[in-house]
């Protein structure tokens, strides 16, 4: 059995496939979320009986000729697995072309190799600290010009956009304040310009919440690390793209740059988006429950949940997503020694960096995920000492509600 469904997958896993999904590879038809990130397999029922996927470690496959064209012929060009993964991934965003990295960085450094020296990228300014870090020490030595601007006010990107800009990067929402970027705007004014790329790191909230290939971008960027897999147990990247063109540059670049992931964690990863659905829903519920509750603390001046109406982008999150996940941020009234009395007291929260795991995690983002940030950077973002981020995961509320309570009675007594 395991002889014939490889040579199935030789047969049916090829370039050609890559740009065309046949039907008998995934489905004919447009199910609910939850059904296709279930039934959207690659293998047919005729060459595998299995109800979940085998893991396929070849690194290299047996050809019955001496020609690689239209093949699949090694594991760093295809895998089996990470195939499946990326056409799920692709119909789960509403794209036609999925690929998979080794790590969200891996994603995006892939992504930036679509331009040239003397290209230009236009990014929010206040984005996550790893990639505004890869953009200023790393893209920018490839003789890309890197500028960034607060996407908040569309006019903003309207007066940055230069002749030689080639891609916009959004981040939505924002880590750790939690701004919202209007997608469908971003992409309606960049594309009154040109050929420009829009690309959105929809990490925090999964095709699940947010689908901003329907609202005009090219390109929608993951690190599948965190709520797509959801077990805080793999690394990954991911980039779905409609545009074929897009895609096939995309895969001369996944192969030649390397960054690909493993087939252990393809199938992994396989595997955490049949709960998808699910997960997302319960740390949705579970997070702004908690952020309701922080809402009555008395040491607490600000919650960042964009659920919440007391959030000023509260109508645009209404119109752009259909909820929100487990991460988001809130402010107290103390300083840095309360934020680390806070967070030390905490027994269930994990003090940790990453988000969108099982567990529940708390960090301060101004010397953990942003320390990179100067300073000056840091205060201009938001990113203050009394800034914590949470990541809900799927414990019982109020549980959590329980551990934050007590932590605030040991910092605040």
């Amino acid at each position: 059995m395991g002889c014939q469904f490889i040579k199935s997958l030789l047969l049916n896993f090829n370039s050609k496939n890559l740009y065309k999904m046949a039907n008998q590879e995934v489905l004919e038809q447009k199910f609910g979320f939850a059904t296709t990130a279930i039934h959207c397999r690659v293998e047919s029922k005729e060459t595998c009986t299995g109800v979940v996927q085998p893991i396929v470690t070849a690194a290299t496959f047996q050809l019955s000729e001496p020609v690689v064209e239209d093949k699949i012929y090694c594991s760093e060009c295809e895998n089996p697995n990470r195939y499946s993964l990326e056409q799920c991934l692709a119909e789960l965003e509403g794209g036609n072309y999925g690929f998979a990295f080794s790590s969200g960085h891996g994603a995006m450094m892939t992504i930036c190799t679509l331009l040239s020296q003397g290209d230009h990228i236009l990014s929010n300014n206040d984005i996550y600290s790893g990639t505004s870090c890869l953009f200023r020490e790393i893209i920018s030595r490839m003789g890309i010009e890197i500028t960034f601007e607060d996407f908040e006010n569309v006019q903003n990107i309207e007066k940055a956009i230069q002749k030689n800009t080639k891609m916009v990067w959004v981040e939505t929402p924002i880590n750790p304040t939690i701004k919202l970027i209007d997608i469908a705007a971003v992409s309606k004014s960049v594309k009154s310009h040109g050929d420009i790329l829009v690309c959105v790191d929809n990490t925090f909230l999964t095709s699940y919440f947010q689908k901003p290939l329907d609202l005009g971008a090219d390109i929608v960027m993951y690190s599948v690390t965190k709520f797509i897999n959801g077990h805080s147990d793999v690394i990954m990247g991911a980039a779905i793209v409609k545009d074929e063109k897009i895609a096939k540059s995309l895969n001369t670049l996944q192969m030649y740059v390397g960054a690909v992931p493993s087939p252990i964690d393809c199938y992994l990863v396989t595997r955490s988006l049949t709960t998808l659905s699910l997960r997302m829903e319960r740390h949705k519920q579970s997070s702004l429950t908690i952020a309701k509750w922080l809402l009555t603390q008395e040491h607490v001046l600000e919650v960042l949940h964009p659920g919440l109406p007391e959030h000023p982008q509260h109508e645009l999150a209404k119109r752009q997503t259909s909820g929100h996940s487990g991460v988001f941020s809130f402010r107290h009234s103390g300083d840095l020694n309360k934020s680390r009395i806070f967070l030390c007291a905490l027994k269930l929260f994990i003090l940790g960096v990453s988000l969108g795991g099982m567990e529940s995690l708390a960090e301060l983002p101004s010397t953990m995920t942003h320390v990179k940030l100067s300073e000056k950077q840091r205060i201009k973002s938001g990113i203050t000492d009394s800034l914590i981020r949470l990541s809900i995961g799927l414990e019982e509320p109020d549980d959590l509600i329980k551990d934050l309570d007590q932590a605030f009675k040991v910092a605040f007594h």
